[in-house]
């Protein structure tokens, strides 16, 4: 069995295809099925099945996954250690939702490269759901998100901090200027929304729901960045995590809308799958991230054991 034969295996489990994975390896696809069938041959296992268009595990060989995955782990844990080097300069792939990416990202990331100028970072944004089952099928390394809290036995989690989730529009805008005000006045104004797949539009969709309410956007959109722009030309309310539109508001552009007996928290959670190897790399970040949240504004961090 050789490792060059171990790293095809999960290239192929966790991009379900042998072309793919040949692709990414830089090998031939015929390459990569004479690796595998030696390697099944050795073990006396089949280890895919192919359904469809897709090449997936066997049970056997999701057994053997495990097992794979933590051999490349103290492969490159063994280098390492023996390495004269302790430099990082391996890859990092971080799962995270629009909002975060553009309020937090951009320092924490220029401040890791600095620190690790040598490690290659791939940012994949999508919903806290896909990112989650993308990050159980090995293909992210880590996630940072903002949801109600995640309690997945699947998953460590080495962050988690509440937010404030608010309604927020311009400073000039009509209800920016007057008394704290009821939910049905802010909810019968113009609203751009996130689209429904956002943890935070999810519920605040949910609690009008229960009061037997809803809000009708005039605008869904994905990007944060859009919205605040579009909040900034007093287009609207919207619903936003308050550190997104943090320099907004104490610059006075936007102002956070005071509304009676109305409080929405998510948290702010980093999380790895338990059966993930983590690297050096995914130890820097995992400190970063933590000591970055500690000295922003307003931090009320819950660490995580």
């Amino acid at each position: 069995m050789e490792l060059r034969e171990i790293r095809t295996f999960l290239q192929i489990a966790q991009k379900q295809s042998f072309s793919k994975a040949a692709e990414a390896l830089g090998y031939s696809q015929a390459a990569v099925t004479v690796q595998i069938k030696q390697l099944e041959e050795e073990l006396g296992i089949h280890l895919f099945d192919r359904l469809g268009k897709k090449t997936v595990l066997t049970h056997h060989g999701e057994i053997f996954y495990r097992y794979a995955v933590t051999i490349l782990g103290t492969v490159a844990d063994a280098k390492n250690a023996v390495s004269a080097s302790t430099e990082l300069s391996g890859d990092l792939t971080i799962g995270t939702i629009e909002s975060i990416c553009e309020s937090i990202f951009p320092d924490l990331l220029k401040k890791f490269h600095q620190l690790y100028p040598n490690v290659s970072v791939s940012i994949v944004l999508d919903s806290p759901d896909v990112l989650l089952d993308r990050m159980n099928k090995n293909s992210i390394d880590l996630v940072y998100l903002l949801d109600q809290p995640i309690d997945d036995k699947r998953f460590i989690k080495v962050l988690e901090a509440p937010e404030n989730i608010s309604f927020v529009s311009s400073s000039v805008h009509t209800l920016a200027k007057n008394d704290p005000t009821d939910l049905a006045s802010v909810i019968s104004h113009p609203f751009l929304l996130t689209e429904k797949n956002a943890s935070y539009r999810f519920v605040l969709d949910r609690y009008l729901a229960s009061l037997g309410k809803e809000v009708k956007p005039f605008l869904e959109i994905g990007n944060t960045e859009f919205i605040i722009n579009m909040l900034k030309q007093n287009a609207g309310i919207s619903f936003l995590p308050e550190f997104a539109v943090r320099h907004e508001v104490e610059s006075g552009i936007l102002s956070i809308l005071p509304v009676k007996d109305f409080h929405m928290e998510l948290y702010r959670q980093v999380l790895y799958h338990k059966d993930k190897w983590h690297t050096g790399e995914m130890d820097a970040f995992i400190e970063l991230a933590k000591e970055t949240f500690r000295t922003s504004p307003g931090s009320d961090e819950h660490p995580q054991e």
